[in-house]
């Protein structure tokens, strides 16, 4: 099951060092001199976690892969970039969504 959750190595300048983490399990993080070993590191430290959530009884979390999405969200924009927005959209001759998304999607 670890395998199907989202891994991340990026550089640390704080720490001189690749650093390994995993986006469902946003408290672990794995510190190591070459990005290979950041990545193998904080597999193993998933597993293990999944494996005493387990023998715990708990549920560990649900792979971002995994979930469903319905494609929308809300998100709140003051008025004024509201209505520069449904301007853009109409001199586009598109609808807010459209333009929203493909602004997103940039």
């Amino acid at each position: 099951m670890n395998d199907r959750y989202t891994y991340r190595v990026t550089w640390s300048a704080e720490d001189e060092e690749h650093v390994g983490v995993c986006l469902e399990f946003p408290s672990l993080s794995w510190l190591a001199p070459v990005p290979e070993d950041a990545f193998a590191g904080i597999r193993e430290l998933v597993r293990d976690a999944m494996v005493d959530m387990l023998a715990n009884n708990e549920t560990p979390p649900q792979p971002l892969a995994d979930r469903a999405y319905s494609g929308k969200f809300v998100v709140r924009i003051p008025p004024e970039t509201h209505r520069d927005l449904v301007i853009r959209a109409a001199e586009n001759g598109v609808s807010l969504n459209r333009l929203v998304s493909s602004l997103l999607a940039n």
